[in-house]
Parts: structure tokens; C-alpha cells; sequence
């Protein structure tokens, strides 16, 4: 079998690389995220204002599916994308050009399948650019402090939405086009910013020749062996059952309309506060739970306990319907997700099966993100036909409860064959 070898890799300085991921990466969460949070479900009500519950779904289930195509196909293409202007910066730009295109052309849609072609192109390119983002760490940052980068840029995304609720909250009377303009702006303006900050460059790639390769080699370089790299399938087991029930939050805007009569104006004004305060969450428990994982030397006592705590606000939603609980609940599912995204992701970069192939396995990775964005919005609606909102809550707490047991046969820090805290030499 041909292996791969990487030379001549581009280091960027630690802290001019964290600031340039974070600030390019929010920036794009602002163009992907407050859509998903709010403007999608508006846009979808002023369409079809009778039959939005499910017509949402519909929208939301389709477009996350190429979200999920999205992130691998992404890495992939980025992994092999190897120019001087580099193999990473190249679908930073392109990624969320192109989604930003999408976007605009939803802002002026009339029809759902105009709305749902627009969602489904700027989920595929939005998550191109995640990707190549993503694949900076193994790049570019050594082990010991991938925990600390990785808690980091997961303040990304919730900062993303804070700040796309903030400008939704302050310009209650724009035109819903000029909103769709705004954050199309911010989410192509500040990948583009990031790219003067990131360095990235063409790398040279050895291949040494073997034998011949089986079908079953062939296999593994689209999906790696679970037989193999166990370690791998377990973490996107857990992964997926835990965002599963995290992906709820999709509908967040729609149970305050459809279960606790908020006008759009309520809702808008609710949605907003709730993220401003859940950023704090997240903020608290990712910077913590990353530094202190890096710290101790443990990572799955922080899984367990993040992924209890979003248990937790899971149980709320479903048997208190009322605004303060509901704003409670959510806080605590930002306080789980936020330590849990920065100490899996720190997690997974110990047991990626090919480090060559680090943006493609990282892809894979995240479809355990993207993938509950598709199967949440589909089954909503039967969940919610069989047994109303405390159905739906519980039954997505189930999914949690088992995510946690996949986490028991995760290697801990130091019992991976691969844990030696590599010594990259960083950038002057």
C-alpha cells in the first residue's frame, strides 16, 4: 500500500493562528448560523405561514444532508488541494464565497424550493470552509496545546450566533433582504480578513510505493477500518447521539412560536437573549474545559460531565414549558456543548487514523455534527405527531443517555498508541 509523507509544512506563530481561526471562522458562523437559528424559520413562515412546522423540516433536514456531504468531500478536496496559495486558505475563501452567494439568493426567494436550493448550496461550501479551518490544528499546532485551541475555537460558533442576534435584535423593521445582505457581508468579509493572518503554503508529498492495494485498503481511505482504528468509529458514535440531542436547538424558534404563542417579534427578540446569555455558557465551559483537559491529562470526565449536563436541559424542554425554564435550559446546554466540542475535538486529534489525511477524517468527524441537523428536523415532526414537545425532548434525552455509554471505550490521555505529544517547531 502507497503511504504519504508531508513535507515543508507552513507553521503560523500560536497566537496569531488561534486569532485568525477564530476570527475568520465566527465571522462565517454569523452567515451560517443565524440563518439556522432564525431567519431560515421566518423565511419558511412568510412562504408558507399554514404549514411552516413541517415545511421547516423539510428545508432544514434537506440542506443539512449536504452538510454532511459537505465537511468530508470538503476535507478531502482540501487534503489534495496543494498550491502555493495553500491547501487550507484556498476553501477558506472559496468555501464561504460561494455560501454567501446562496445566501443572498435566498433573502430573495418566493418559493421553498427556491429556499431550500439556496440552503442546500451554502450548507455544502459553509462546511468546505469548516473543514479547511478545522484541519489547521493537526496542521499546524503541536499536541499539547491542540486541547487549549481546541476550547478556543469553540467559542467560534456561539460567538457567530450572538452576534448575528444581536444585529437581527437591533434591526427589528429591515427588510428581510437587507438581512440576508448583512450577514452574507460578515460571513465572506472575515474569512477573507483571516487569510492575511493565516500562513499556508504548498506542501511536498512523498509517496512511497508497496504492494498492491485490496478493495478493503481502497475502502479505508474514504472511511478508515473500524476494525482497525475502533477508537475513531467509537468517537463519531458518541459524537452523533450527543448532537443529537444538542440539534434541538434547530427548533427552538419554532416551539416558542408553535408552543408558547411568541409573535415573530417576541421570538426574534427571546432567541436573541437566550444565545447572548448561552455564549457565556459556552465561552465559560469551552476555555476551561480545554485548558484544564490539556492541564490534567484527562478528557473523558469532561465529556461525561458536559454531555450529563445537556441531559439535563434536554429534561427541562421537555417537562417545564415556560420561558424562564426554557432560558435555563438553555444555558446549560451551551455549559455541556461548550466543554464538550473543545475536549472532543482535542480527543479526536490523538486518534485521527491517517495524519496525512487529517482535513478528510476530520470531515468525517464532523458529520457526526452535521448529520443530527438533517435527522432532527426530518423526524420532528413524527415525534411530534406521536406525543407533542415532551415526546419530542425525552426521546432525544435517550439518544444522549446512550452517547454517553459510547464514550466508555475511548482511550483516555496516554492510553492511545499514538499519544506522544509531538514537537512542532513553531513559526518565529
Amino acid at each position: 500500500m502507497a503511504e504519504l509523507t508531508l513535507n515543508g509544512q507552513v507553521k503560523t506563530p500560536f497566537g496569531r493562528l488561534t486569532f485568525g481561526i477564530m476570527f475568520g471562522y465566527a465571522c462565517m458562523m454569523v452567515g451560517l448560523m443565524t440563518p439556522a437559528s432564525m431567519l431560515l424559520t421566518f423565511k419558511v413562515m412568510e412562504i408558507d405561514p399554514n404549514g411552516y412546522t413541517s415545511t421547516y423540516g423539510l428545508v432544514a433536514g434537506v440542506g443539512a444532508f449536504f452538510a454532511l456531504i459537505g465537511n468530508p468531500i470538503g476535507g478531502a478536496v482540501s487534503d489534495r488541494t496543494n498550491i502555493a496559495f495553500g491547501r487550507r486558505r484556498t476553501w477558506i475563501l472559496l468555501g464561504p464565497l460561494f455560501g454567501c452567494a446562496a445566501l443572498l439568493w435566498i433573502g430573495t426567494a418566493t418559493q421553498v424550493w427556491q429556499v431550500m436550493v439556496g440552503w442546500c448550496v451554502a450548507q455544502l461550501f459553509f462546511n468546505f470552509g469548516m473543514a479547511a479551518y478545522t484541519a489547521l490544528v493537526p496542521d499546524q499546532v503541536k499536541e499539547d496545546k491542540r486541547g487549549t485551541i481546541s476550547g478556543l475555537m469553540g467559542l467560534a460558533i456561539p460567538i457567530g450566533i450572538a452576534l448575528g442576534m444581536v444585529l437581527m435584535m437591533s434591526m427589528p423593521h429591515a427588510s428581510t433582504f437587507t438581512k440576508w445582505l448583512l450577514i452574507s457581508i460578515i460571513g465572506i468579509a472575515g474569512p477573507i480578513i483571516s487569510l492575511f493572518i493565516i500562513r499556508d503554503g504548498k506542501v511536498e508529498i512523498e509517496k512511497s510505493m508497496g504492494t498492491k492495494e485490496s478493495l478493503g485498503e481502497k475502502l479505508s481511505k474514504v472511511y478508515p477500518n473500524p476494525r482497525k482504528f475502533p477508537d475513531f468509529s467509537w468517537a463519531i458514535v458518541s459524537k452523533f447521539l450527543l448532537m443529537m440531542g444538542y440539534s434541538s436547538s434547530l427548533y427552538l424558534t419554532v416551539m416558542l412560536v408553535n408552543r408558547l404563542g411568541f409573535t415573530e417579534s417576541q421570538a426574534t427578540t427571546s432567541i436573541g437573549t437566550m444565545n447572548l446569555i448561552g455564549l457565556v455558557a459556552v465561552a465559560l465551559t469551552s476555555i476551561l474545559g480545554g485548558i484544564l483537559s490539556d492541564k490534567y491529562k484527562k478528557q473523558k470526565p469532561f465529556l461525561y460531565g458536559s454531555a450529563f449536563i445537556i441531559l439535563v436541559g434536554l429534561l427541562i424542554f421537555s417537562f417545564v414549558p415556560n420561558f424562564t425554564a426554557i432560558l435555563i435550559a438553555s444555558v446549560l446546554m451551551g455549559l455541556g456543548l461548550g466543554c464538550f466540542t473543545s475536549v472532543d475535538m482535542a480527543l479526536v486529534t490523538r486518534i485521527l487514523p491517517n495524519k496525512e489525511d487529517a482535513a478528510k477524517d476530520f470531515g468525517l468527524m464532523n458529520v457526526a455534527n452535521a448529520l443530527p441537523q438533517s435527522i432532527v428536523p426530518a423526524i420532528a415532526p413524527l415525534l411530534l405527531g406521536i406525543g407533542g414537545w415532551t415526546f419530542f425532548y425525552l426521546f432525544l434525552s435517550i439518544l444522549v443517555i446512550l452517547g454517553m455509554l459510547a464514550l466508555k471505550p475511548l482511550p483516555e490521555v496516554g492510553e492511545h498508541k499514538d499519544d506522544v505529544f509531538a514537537v512542532l517547531p513553531e513559526a518565529k
